[in-house]
C-alpha cells in the first residue's frame, strides 16, 4: 500500500469522512481525495498534519 491507501484505511477507521479530516487539517476535501488517490504526495507538513489528525505516526502511512 502507498501512503494514500494508508490515509484513507485509517480515516475510514476512525469513520471519519473526508470532509471532516480536511477541516482537521485546515484544507479542502479535494486535496484529500487527491492524496488519497495518490495524484498529489502530501507535503512533510500536511503529512504530519495528516498522522496527527488520524491519531497515528507519519511512518505508519509511510509504510
Amino acid at each position: 500500500m502507498d501512503i494514500g491507501e494508508n490515509i484513507r484505511k485509517r480515516r475510514e477507521e476512525l469513520g471519519m469522512s473526508q470532509t471532516e479530516l480536511a477541516e482537521k487539517v485546515n484544507v479542502r476535501p479535494s486535496m484529500i481525495c487527491q492524496v488519497e488517490s495518490g495524484r498529489k504526495p502530501p507535503s512533510m507538513v500536511l503529512g504530519k498534519y495528516i498522522a496527527d489528525a488520524l491519531g497515528c505516526s507519519m511512518d505508519s502511512l509511510a509504510v
